[in-house]
């Protein structure tokens, strides 16, 4: 049994096809099937059902699969701890953000980051949440900025940011001139919100149930961006975090509205595997974030 191997069935597993799972190991595709038949011979169980169309993971491969990952990051874990006496801020982060934060973090977080840390670049993923969670845990991410609850015994979370939520009309609603929003009231009107694969809109939905209703209004959208446009051209309301709202992505058609107490909000957070050894990419990264000034969030110690 060789890491190679171990390789092999992990990027098969991923994949599920062996030519693309070669290409992602820079082998041939026979070489890549005949080390894992090896493998199987050796262990003397099936990894993987070869279909016409395509391929699975046996249960007991499963088991393997996963041991295999986890054999490899601690090797990965061995190669940081060999170089710890370097610096760890001296190579790339790979860092994965949700939708509903990069665009409004980001502009501010990179500077202050390469103040602090001129020679750590990052290389920034953005997607939902369950798909970032699957590239940490796969070892493709390093760390992630996500919304809590998130995380088990085998992930790290560092709390950073509270931001509320706040509602976004158009000028000519008949809210535009209201100092504030109970959150019960916004099923009476019909709302736009990210599509239900971002953990925004269930954010927003637990902090105001009524719009789980039968018969609520519930429009969805791709983007806050695509949204606060509709808004602004008249279609219904929405309801963004504070961070979307500060003064260089207001538009003078809208208006924004805070919620009545209680306000709704959610808190941001680092996220990272146990094993992942550059703690201080870590520290630095929080420290870059805590240094930002963005309208509404209130940093947490």
């Amino acid at each position: 049994m060789t890491l190679n191997e171990l390789r092999y069935i992990v990027a098969v597993a991923q994949e599920r096809n062996f030519r693309r799972a070669a290409e992602k190991s820079f082998i041939s595709q026979p070489a890549l099937s005949l080390a894992i038949q090896k493998l199987e011979q050796e262990l003397d169980v099936k990894i993987f059902e070869r279909g016409k169309h395509d391929i699975t993971v046996t249960s007991v491969g499963a088991e393997i699969v996963e041991q295999a990952h986890r054999a490899l990051e601690e090797v990965d874990r061995i190669r940081e701890l060999a170089r710890q006496g370097k610096d760890q801020l001296a190579s790339t982060l790979r860092l994965g953000i949700i939708y509903s934060v990069g665009p409004y973090l980001l502009p501010d977080l990179v500077p202050s980051l390469k103040r602090l840390a001129p020679g750590m670049a990052l290389e920034i993923e953005e997607n939902i949440t369950a798909n970032l969670e699957t590239l940490l845990r796969n070892g493709k991410l390093d760390v992630i900025i996500i919304a809590l609850p998130f995380g088990d015994a085998g992930i790290l979370t560092r709390p950073m940011y509270d931001e509320p939520f706040e509602v976004v009309v158009d000028n000519q609603h008949r809210w535009a001139r209201r100092r504030s929003i109970k959150a019960q009231e916004l099923a009476s009107e019909k709302v736009l919100l990210l599509d239900s694969g971002h953990c925004f809109s269930n954010q927003v939905a637990e902090a105001c149930p009524d719009l789980d209703r039968k018969g609520a209004d519930i429009q969805q959208g791709t983007s806050f961006e695509t949204i606060r446009n509709m808004v602004a051209s008249g279609l219904g309301i929405t309801v963004l975090p504070a961070s979307a709202n500060s003064a260089r992505y207001r538009s003078r058609l809208l208006q924004v509205i805070p919620f009545a107490k209680p306000v709704p909000s959610r808190r941001i957070a680092l996220a990272w595997r146990k094993s992942f050894a550059r703690t201080q990419a870590i520290d630095v990264l929080a420290k870059a974030i805590s240094q930002t000034r963005i309208t509404g969030i209130r940093h947490l110690p």
